[in-house]
C-alpha cells in the first residue's frame, strides 16, 4: 500500500496538463515517427527509428509515473484551511537569515513541485522539516551543508 502524498493543488493541475500533452501530442508525434522510420527499411541500421523507439520508452514511462503520482496524490488546497499563523503544507513563509539580516520567501510544496529557482522547497527538505509548525516570530536553526543557518519566521501565508 503505497502512503498518500501531498500536493498542492497548482501541483496536480501542472501534472495533469503535462498528462494531457503526452497523451494527445507526443504519443502520436512519436507513433508518427516510427511508422516514418520503418518505411527506411532495414531496421538494424535505422537511426531515426531507433531514437523514435527510445523516445516513445520515455513518454510512455512518465505517462505511467504521472498517472501513479496523481493516483496517490492528497491534494491540499491550502486556501480551505483557517490560517493560525502556523507553517504548514503549503504555505509561503517569509524567512530572516539572523546572521546576515537577509530575508527570503519559500512555497512548501510536494517533492515534484519543488523547484528551488522558483523558491518552491519540497515539504522533506532540511528547510521544511524545521519549519513545519513552527509559528511567527519563532526562530528555528536549519542544518545546512555549510553549517547551521538560524532563521526567524517573519511572516506565513495561506496563498
Amino acid at each position: 500500500m503505497l502512503d498518500k502524498v501531498p500536493m498542492t493543488q497548482a501541483g496536480a493541475e501542472a501534472l495533469r496538463e503535462e498528462l494531457e500533452r503526452l497523451k494527445k501530442e507526443d504519443r502520436p508525434r512519436i507513433v508518427q515517427a516510427i511508422a516514418e522510420a520503418r518505411e527506411h527499411g532495414d531496421l538494424k541500421e535505422n537511426a531515426e527509428y531507433h531514437a523514435a523507439r527510445e523516445q516513445q520508452g520515455f513518454c510512455e514511462g512518465r505517462i505511467q509515473d504521472i498517472e501513479g503520482k496523481l493516483s496517490n496524490a492528497q491534494i491540499i488546497d491550502i486556501t480551505k484551511i483557517p490560517h493560525s499563523g502556523k507553517v504548514i503544507f503549503g504555505s509561503t513563509v517569509d524567512l530572516i537569515n539572523l546572521d546576515t539580516d537577509a530575508t527570503v520567501t519559500y512555497t512548501i510544496v510536494g517533492d515534484d513541485e519543488s523547484d528551488v529557482k522558483a523558491n518552491k522547497i519540497s515539504v522533506n527538505s532540511p528547510i521544511a522539516r524545521a519549519l513545519v509548525g513552527k509559528s511567527e516570530g519563532d526562530e528555528v536553526v536549519v542544518q545546512t551543508p555549510g553549517g547551521e543557518v538560524e532563521f526567524e519566521i517573519d511572516v506565513v501565508k495561506h496563498i
